[in-house]
């Protein structure tokens, strides 16, 4: 059971070609937030497998998908090309909620699904799925025992409130993957430490499989002058 609200999507870029001038195509990038409702941020991809990450929450796929087609049609596009991209939707699990709740009567719980993109230095992010064989398979449990597992998986991540904020997104029928872990901080080691302890609970050891992780670092509109500048 998951309650959810608003659309959200990660795009990975590799540079073509870099030329000076493109630091004057920086503005169509940064004016997407200011134009559309949601939130927008940038990321530099530390590593060989993309240069530029954007994440993108909207309300719906439509808002996403204009989006989409703005960025393709401005002139910074011509000089990228997509390596990756991940479209999932905001939600928040139920399994610790009260029954019969409604999640956007909570303020703290209404904040979760509706995020604003944190400013933090540090972004890691990974897709999931829970794992389908023999005798670990997650949706063979009983809600009760999804619920147990999860609850002692969340104690962990409560151990970095204040060094470590997630925002979890599932991808059922929108993606390769069942889940995307989006997870932002100012010390990029918190993101090796709590990854690390997770291995080691039951719910990640037994269910969890795991994709390719991207970790990078945030683009201030002066940083991505100075990673354009070259």
């Amino acid at each position: 059971m998951v309650a959810d609200n608003g659309q959200s999507s990660h795009v990975f870029m590799l540079f073509k070609c870099l030329f000076k001038r493109l630091q004057d195509q920086r503005i169509v990038v940064l004016a997407v937030e200011s134009r559309m409702e949601g939130s927008l941020a940038m990321y530099a991809v530390v590593g060989q497998k993309a240069d530029i990450m954007f994440i993108n929450l909207r309300e719906t796929l439509e808002e996403l998908n204009s989006v989409e087609n703005a960025f393709n049609r401005s002139g910074f596009a011509k000089f990228v090309k997509p390596v990756y991209s991940y479209v999932n939707i905001v939600e928040l699990s139920s399994y610790l909620a009260p029954p019969g709740s409604d999640p956007m009567q909570v303020p703290e719980v209404a904040a979760r699904l509706k995020p604003i993109l944190p400013k933090a230095k540090h972004i890691c992010f990974y897709p999931m799925n829970k794992r389908r064989m023999l005798n670990d398979n997650w949706y063979m449990l009983s809600l009760e025992e999804r619920k147990n597992f999860m609850r002692s998986h969340g104690m962990i991540g409560r151990n970095y409130a204040g060094k470590v904020k997630q925002i979890i997104t599932g991808s059922v029928g929108f993606d390769d993957w069942e889940w995307g872990v989006t997870l932002f901080a100012d010390e990029s080691l918190q993101f090796k430490k709590l990854v690390y302890e997770m291995r080691f609970d039951e719910t990640s050891a037994r269910f969890g499989e795991f994709g390719r992780f991207y970790v990078g670092n945030i683009l201030t509109p002066g940083g991505l002058t100075e990673l354009l500048n070259v």
